[in-house]
């Protein structure tokens, strides 16, 4: 009788599927490195409008490095960041290490906003971020197409939106979107709990 107790223990064991993480219920129950070092709980950003951006620091789309701070800049007292995340991924366009491209990124286009460590976007080892924006259904999810491709995040943590590498961050059409999501109010501590 003493064998079959842990007999029975891994027989049920094995028939168990499995543990697997449960896939995060909005962007803002992930994390990612800051450029600067520490790892950054995205819940930081609960309650403001999010433009998430896949960078690179030697591409032809490289200066709109300049309009996405701006935008920063013209919002953020509003509740709107932009997070950016260094990719190399295409055309090997952003070789450097954290302390290259945080360098570049203040000297060439004084950005301020939040800027991350540099990641994988697609493919197993891409990093948590991207395999869930890019796991979103179409149009507002779907998979990184260059460097500079905008997801837009609204309060709730929820990506409503994605804009094509080329998209400007003055573009008319993400500026305004941009605008709606602003225009909202942001969750309560309560209804933000309450969703979850």
């Amino acid at each position: 009788m003493r064998l079959w107790i842990p007999f029975a223990g891994l027989v049920l064991a094995l028939a168990l599927p499995p543990v697997s993480k449960a896939e995060p219920a909005s962007f803002l129950d992930l994390e990612a490195k800051r450029l600067t070092g520490p790892v950054e709980p995205l819940s930081t950003y609960r309650g403001q409008v999010l433009l998430v951006v896949n960078t690179a620091s030697q591409c032809g789309l490289t200066p709109q490095y300049e309009g996405l701070q701006a935008m920063y800049e013209s919002y953020r007292e509003q509740g709107f960041s932009v997070l950016g995340f260094p990719s190399n991924d295409f055309g090997r366009q952003e070789p450097g290490d954290a302390k290259q491209i945080g360098a570049f990124c203040r000297s060439n286009y004084g950005v301020e906003f939040p800027m991350f460590s540099k990641v994988r976007t697609s493919g197993k080892d891409a990093h948590p971020v991207y395999a869930y924006l890019t796991s979103r259904p179409a149009p507002v999810g779907g998979p990184v197409q260059w460097n500079f491709q905008k997801y837009l995040v609204d309060r709730n943590g929820e990506v409503v939106a994605r804009f094509a590498p080329a998209t400007k961050p003055s573009d008319p059409q993400m500026v305004q979107e941009i605008e709606r999501l602003l225009a909202q109010p942001a969750p309560t501590a309560q209804s933000a709990w309450q969703a979850r």
